[in-house]
């Protein structure tokens, strides 16, 4: 089956983009180098297509104690206007996926990850009841990510809503041009951002409009590429590669969105147990010497494999090789020396504290 496009892949292709197949989606990993969007998302704002996303509403009745069953977090604080991360498990734990939910006036949008909207959409219809109604929109809405410190400038020359009253996690509607949005404070990046939700047929507008306002901020059209690294100097999971069915929170370091206090989430007797004591860690690992670490490599302490690597890139921030991977409990220890094995060749690092970048504007 070939590759699905989003509403933008003409002017991806149009502005140079170089094109590679994600999620089952024709998307861009770069533009012009990653290194260079990379560096323009930390220092000035880069824009993203991430129209690829899933988008489920969650109504009826009764959604919110469909949700509280379904996902990990505690919805109950959940207010209108506001967002929360959380994650889908299985019964034995494993993380079927990591979501963001809105609390909608009526009900719930759930962005999911591209690749797992047809199993989880499965999996909600599996625990459906005649008090929720469940229905996928992904193909109806446009997404877009503007993330960087001058991401904040752009959109209030372009918005009609207040943005420094617009805190991280929470979400407004606006207009532009004619036609709304739902603008939420949000982002895969480490940095002051925005993702923006409009229907599929307006995405061009908005994206020009971005780009044209954006010139004099110095904003460029950013890929997956760069993404990635942005989103590994984060410490921020992948799915599929950090986190998958047979990762459970416990060992992905996500204990802060499990929350045992609920009455009941489907998977929680069996992360109890494991809460007590998991049997493996994730861990971030920067490279000592000149080295890219990349997925599967072996991590090795005192001449033993103790585990492998998730993700491994060439920090463009921090001009070393960072990792994330996992690790045998019994072995974690910040500032312990690792050695990682590179094709054959072992290259030293040392276990660090996350994120690996600390200098974002996240917050302000």
């Amino acid at each position: 089956m070939a590759p699905k496009r989003t509403p933008l892949y003409d002017e991806h292709k149009k502005n140079d983009g170089r094109i590679v197949e994600f999620a089952g989606y024709s998307l861009p990993i770069s533009y012009s180098s990653i290194n260079k969007e990379h560096n323009t998302v930390r220092e000035k704002v880069g824009i993203f297509d991430v129209s690829h996303m899933g988008e489920f509403i969650i109504s009826g009745p009764d959604p919110l104690s469909f949700l509280q069953k379904v996902t990990t977090n505690d919805l109950r604080k959940l207010r209108y206007g506001q967002a929360q991360y959380s994650l889908m498990c299985n019964e034995n734990g494993g993380i079927i996926d990591d979501l963001i939910i809105y609390k909608k006036r009526n009900d719930y949008l759930l962005v999911v990850n591209a690749s797992n909207r047809e199993k989880n959409l499965k999996w909600l219809k599996k625990h459906q009841n005649s008090n929720v109604l469940i229905k996928d929109i992904s193909d109806s809405i446009g997404l877009l990510a503007v993330q960087g410190p001058r991401s904040r400038k752009i959109l209030s020359q372009l918005f009609d809503i207040d943005f420094n009253k617009l805190p991280f996690y929470h979400f407004q509607y606006g207009s532009i041009k004619g036609f709304n949005a739902m603008i939420s404070r949000t982002g895969y990046t480490g940095e002051l951002g925005y993702e923006i939700f409009v229907k599929s047929k307006n995405l061009i507008s908005l994206w020009k409009n971005i780009l044209s306002t954006g010139k004099e901020f110095g904003i460029l059209p950013a890929g997956l590429g760069c993404r990635d690294t942005l989103r590994m100097e984060m410490r921020y999971h992948l799915y599929g590669l950090d986190i998958d069915e047979n990762i459970n929170p416990i060992e992905a370091g996500l204990s802060w969105v499990t929350k045992f206090d609920k009455e009941f989430f489907i998977g929680k007797s069996k992360l109890a147990k494991l809460n007590k004591k998991s049997q493996k860690k994730l861990v971030c690992i920067e490279m000592a010497e000149k080295a890219i670490p990349r997925t599967g490599n072996s991590i090795i302490i005192n001449n033993k494999i103790v585990g492998r690597v998730t993700s491994g890139t060439m920090s463009p921030s921090l001009k070393k090789g960072i990792c994330l991977g996992y690790i045998e409990s019994m072995y974690y220890q910040k500032k312990n020396a690792i050695f990682i094995d590179i094709r054959g060749k072992m290259k030293k690092g040392y276990i660090v504290e996350s994120p690996f970048y600390k200098n974002g504007t996240l917050m302000i």
